[in-house]
């Protein structure tokens, strides 16, 4: 297990942490993003562990827009062995595993991740116990449906003020059932249940969606749906220069966690804004 305490908050400079995505999947929606076999699963971790990433993040079950449920076993073999050889490779790198699943958090912390990135906010009742048992950190995120049917016409009076309600009840949950409020990590949920005027809304927002300061505050913009809105870049190998945009004001809003598919590009990028504050 990595010491995750330290990583789960930006870094001293104001910068985030960077986490790399794994997805040991046939249909996410980054095709660049998917691993198919272990070797190739380990080169990714390797490649982005060198080039600065603090975490790295394995999915087993797509959440595109559209996607439908894998079954538990399915999910199991997909991302156990994954953590198990990047754990045995890397040490002191953060892992962390994308499941709505208990029982695929259980094993993934068993075989050395560190943290559960739970999209569906504890929609498996389970999971609280999974975190508490295992001492571990989880993040939480707003979502509108599921992702089968999230982007079927999502409507907000106050995106903002909705999400950060929803975040907040969840969050008390959690510190009621004994977590440590410093251990949950509050994402937006952009690009689930969203449409371009409220992922804008949520991004300009920034640490207000998060109830107390003392939790950390996740963005997870990388190639979505949005720069498709925003910019009319229809291929995701086309949407890097709208996510370095978004990712360039994430320092002044307060993000701590930026989950990336381009580690090296967005390490280059803190590193030449960080340049340009002397």
């Amino acid at each position: 297990m990595a010491d995750w305490r330290p990583i789960i908050k930006c870094r001293d400079n104001g910068f985030p942490r960077i986490m790399g995505v794994i997805n040991v999947t046939p249909d996410s929606f980054f095709e660049r993003s998917r691993a198919s076999n272990l070797d190739e699963i380990l080169e990714r971790a390797i490649f982005m562990s060198e080039n600065g990433a603090d975490w790295i993040d394995i999915g087993g079950e797509s959440t595109r827009p559209g996607a439908t449920e894998v079954t538990l076993k399915e999910e199991l073999d997909r991302v156990s062995k994954a953590i198990e050889i990047i754990r045995d490779e890397l040490p002191n790198i953060g892992i962390s595993v994308d499941t709505r699943k208990s029982e695929v958090a259980m094993s993934a912390l068993k075989h050395g991740a560190d943290m559960v990135n739970d999209i569906s906010s504890l929609s498996d009742p389970n999971m609280k116990n999974v975190i508490l048992e295992n001492d571990a950190p989880i993040c939480i995120m707003h979502m509108q449906g599921i992702p089968k049917n999230m982007q079927n016409n999502p409507l907000y009076e106050d995106v903002v003020k909705e999400v950060k309600g929803h975040l907040k009840l969840i969050s008390e949950e959690l510190i009621q059932s004994g977590i440590d409020r410093r251990k949950i990590i509050n994402d937006p949920g952009i690009g689930f249940g969203k449409l371009l005027e409220h992922n804008l809304s949520l991004l300009s927002a920034g640490r207000e969606i998060v109830a107390h300061e003392s939790m950390s505050l996740m963005w997870g913009v990388s190639r979505k749906k949005m720069f498709e809105d925003l910019l009319g870049r229809n291929e995701t190998k086309n949407r890097l220069a709208g996510t370095l945009g978004v990712a360039a004001m994430a320092p002044k809003k307060g993000v701590d966690i930026i989950r990336v598919h381009d580690v090296r590009e967005h390490v280059d990028l803190f590193s030449t804004l960080q340049a340009l504050e002397r």
